[in-house]
């Protein structure tokens, strides 16, 4: 699991649009985002730079949120 903090989102429509961006990524399984708490929780065995990428590619920031 890799969580992402996400900037940049302000509503349902930009949820979507990093969710759907994740969802491409390959090895990724499920993807739970939270526009409040501006994070990406992604489930899968993936490299998180390939899921910082496909963030950026759709105009949002991203970062590794470590625990």
């Amino acid at each position: 699991m890799v969580r992402l903090h996400v900037e940049g989102m302000t509503c349902a429509h930009c949820v979507m649009a990093v969710k759907k961006a994740l969802l491409k990524v390959s090895g990724v399984k499920d993807v739970q985002v939270d526009l409040d708490r501006k994070e990406a929780v992604v489930d899968g065995e993936v490299d998180p730079d390939l899921l910082i990428r496909a963030v950026e590619e759709e105009g949002y920031r991203a970062s590794v949120k470590h625990a």
